[in-house]
């Protein structure tokens, strides 16, 4: 029987090795791989959707690069039901279903956590986003599904485009949940600051800046990572938010922004499939390795 099985998606099980983001998801798995096997763990890797794969034959599956399922999540949640009746979830299936919709935010938010101002758009409704900009008084707004990811279906809409971006608005409103927030203006000048926690402790974190012109962090966007080293109020406060989960996750991370007056206010909390940079700590890896061997 297998320890652990870590879960990717198809194309990243053998990949060949021609860009960045590969040689970093290989680098990424061999550290938490190797780590796990100093704790005397035997570790397989496979794909979340592979038919042939006996999860029952594993103690717990570790999800990491599972990138896809967002866009195939009538076959992902249905495929989460039956593996966790299979093995051994980690995160465990009651976090993972409720982090996958962002609605998450507003649970936070009623804890105590202060979140980027929020309005849900349910799947169904007939508000428009010319409604919502005028009784929140927001003039630039981020629409994006509540459940989402690598700024899937994610658009800036500025005050003078409302009404182009209303029959974008109102088909995605037709087919799922979204969210309404006003835009940080921060992004663009101080970026996101990403800090991971493993067990409920900080380890590390990154900065996230856009490119010039865009609004996205993410590097499919030209966004880019640099180091970054966050306050004590920082470190708190990511910590604070894993601590108002219903159970503790073993890994994640904290995406945080900044008000115009520095406030501190969170983006994301990322515990699914979170990217990680344990390329960037490596010494992390054994936090993450000592996570998981609690969970099993």
């Amino acid at each position: 029987m297998t320890d652990i099985t870590i879960l990717t998606e198809k194309k990243y099980v053998q990949p060949e090795v021609n860009n960045v983001l590969i040689k970093n998801i290989l680098e990424e798995r061999r550290l938490l791989r190797e780590a796990l096997e100093r704790r005397g763990l035997s570790v397989e890797i496979t794909n979340w959707d592979n038919p042939d794969y006996d999860f029952s034959q594993t103690k717990a599956i570790v999800f990491r690069t599972i990138w896809d399922y967002f866009e195939r999540f009538e076959e992902f949640k249905p495929w989460l039901e039956e593996v966790s009746k299979q093995t051994k979830l980690c995160n465990p299936k009651s976090l993972i279903s409720w982090n996958v919709d962002k609605h998450y935010l507003q649970d936070l938010s009623q804890k105590g956590i202060a979140i980027v101002p929020t309005v849900f758009v349910d799947n169904g409704s007939h508000r428009t986003l010319q409604n919502v900009c005028q009784e929140m008084n927001w003039k630039n707004v981020i629409i994006k599904p509540a459940i989402s990811g690598t700024a899937f279906h994610t658009y800036k809409v500025i005050e003078g485009e409302r009404d182009t971006y209303e029959a974008v608005f109102e088909k995605l409103v037709g087919e799922r949940d979204m969210l309404v927030q006003p835009f940080i203006e921060t992004i663009a000048t101080k970026g996101e600051a990403s800090l991971m926690v493993f067990n409920g402790k900080y380890t590390h974190a990154i900065l996230k800046k856009v490119k010039t012109g865009d609004y996205r962090v993410q590097d499919d966007f030209g966004g880019t990572v640099h180091n970054y080293n966050p306050t004590n109020e920082e470190i708190a406060f990511a910590e604070a938010c894993f601590k108002a989960c219903s159970e503790m996750p073993a890994y994640g991370r904290a995406d945080i922004l900044w008000d115009s007056d520095g406030n501190i206010l969170l983006g994301e909390l990322e515990i699914v499939e979170p990217e990680l940079w344990v390329r960037n700590n490596p010494q992390s890896a054994e936090d993450f390795a000592d996570g998981i061997l609690r969970y099993i």
